[in-house]
């Protein structure tokens, strides 16, 4: 689906079959492509899809001096020798490369000017920021953000409860240099710093961790790595009777459980979201067609993700008839057996599109999603499988 354009998803009710190969996790290939391009020497990457968000990280990392070869699903990545002095980056909607690169370029303080679009100017980077101006770096206050001098501490210290990927861009910025990361409580998010202590183990770096004081050192080395199929974005699939190849039952990534607590909803629940705050949509969903009262809470970082995520989901699930309440760190939503169906508007989030084409499989009528070209941040090709398993959805309006 063309970012570039406003797309309308009209869906007509029908029940999705059959089973499909999960896409490649957006999560780890970030990760995995961030550590290969300051790695020693060159690495091999299989990673069988990228979404735009993984495009704006590899697009960041040849402006910074990487070279990314791709070949099938095979990326060749030759690491930075000499980082580009005073580059322009274009971080486009993602998080986790703005704030994976802006440790990066701060420590090698060779300057930059790091841009971003959609909501991302507006979501959370200050802690980070001023830590890394603590240990040196000049950061301007907006957009685009100038960068200059040089962060050259071996110490710093973030919050756990903002947003985990300070702390991962730290930890891979602290593989150029050792050092320790003293993460305040409460810490929020952690399967994701822990899937960022995997992948450095996985090219050589040695962490630690004792108190939630992070100890690294040595510099990543070159490897071949496959990236991991995607939890967050085949629990729609999951949680629509779908069959998902290729998902690691033992893997890290949080939202491997969120799928359990699906399959466990119905007679009233209490779910709490501060480790899998990305399901929280899909889980939304299947909640307010199961039985009894599910409850959602420590969610409050959902306000700050591409939407007001809260708000987003029960917006969306109130337009279909569902009976939700938002309180300041979740939801409460009482479950009923089938939704009324009608118009729903993404909010430029690509969670709100998953969650609103499975809510159509428990709709009377038909779901019509506004602005889903979003859905191409994570998942570009979401659509065309949908429709491959049964599917009912048809571009109503394309401008």
């Amino acid at each position: 689906m063309n970012g570039g354009s406003k797309t309308d998803i009209r869906i007509t009710p029908s029940a999705l079959a059959g089973e499909i190969s999960a896409p490649a996790s957006k999560s780890y290939a970030h990760r995995a492509f961030f550590c290969a391009a300051i790695a020693q020497d060159e690495s091999r990457i299989r990673c069988s899809s990228v979404s735009d968000d993984v495009c704006a990280t590899i697009g960041c990392l040849v402006s910074l001096g990487a070279k990314i070869e791709k070949s099938g699903e095979i990326y060749k990545v030759t690491p930075i020798k000499n980082p580009s002095a005073n580059a322009v980056f274009d971080c486009r909607e993602s998080a986790s490369t703005l704030r994976f690169l802006l440790p990066l370029v701060s420590v090698f303080g060779t300057g930059a000017v790091i841009k971003a679009s959609g909501r991302l100017p507006e979501r959370p980077i200050k802690p980070l920021a001023d830590e890394l101006r603590s240990a040196g770096a000049v950061i301007s206050d907006s957009f685009p953000i100038k960068v200059s001098g040089k962060a050259d501490k071996t110490e710093y210290s973030v919050p756990g409860n903002v947003s985990s990927q300070f702390v991962s861009g730290l930890l891979i910025a602290l593989s150029l240099c050792g050092g320790r990361l003293k993460v305040t409580r409460p810490v929020e998010s952690k399967p994701y710093i822990a899937m960022t202590v995997e992948m450095l183990k996985k090219f050589g770096v040695s962490v630690s961790e004792e108190n939630n004081v992070f100890t690294v050192s040595g510099r990543c080395r070159g490897t071949e790595i496959a990236v991991e199929g995607d939890w967050s974005n085949s629990l729609c699939w999951l949680a629509g009777g779908i069959k998902v190849n290729g998902l690691y039952d033992l893997s890290l990534q949080g939202d491997r459980t969120a799928y359990e607590l699906i399959n466990n909803l119905g007679g009233g629940i209490e779910i709490n979201a501060s480790d899998i705050p990305d399901a929280v949509p899909v889980i939304a969903v299947c909640a307010a067609a199961a039985e009894g009262r599910t409850v959602i809470k420590n969610a409050s970082r959902l306000r700050l993700k591409e939407s007001d995520r809260i708000a987003s989901v029960s917006a969306m699930l109130r337009s279909l008839g569902a009976d939700v309440s938002e309180t300041e760190d979740g939801l409460v939503i009482n479950g009923k057996p089938l939704l009324d169906g009608g118009y729903v508007d993404s909010f430029g989030d690509h969670r709100i599109v998953f969650a609103a084409s499975l809510a159509a499989s428990k709709c009377r009528n038909e779901v019509i999603i506004g602005n889903a070209e979003c859905i191409g941040k994570s998942y570009p090709d979401f659509f065309e499988i949908f429709n491959k398993l049964g599917g009912k959805a048809d571009v109503l309006l394309n401008r």
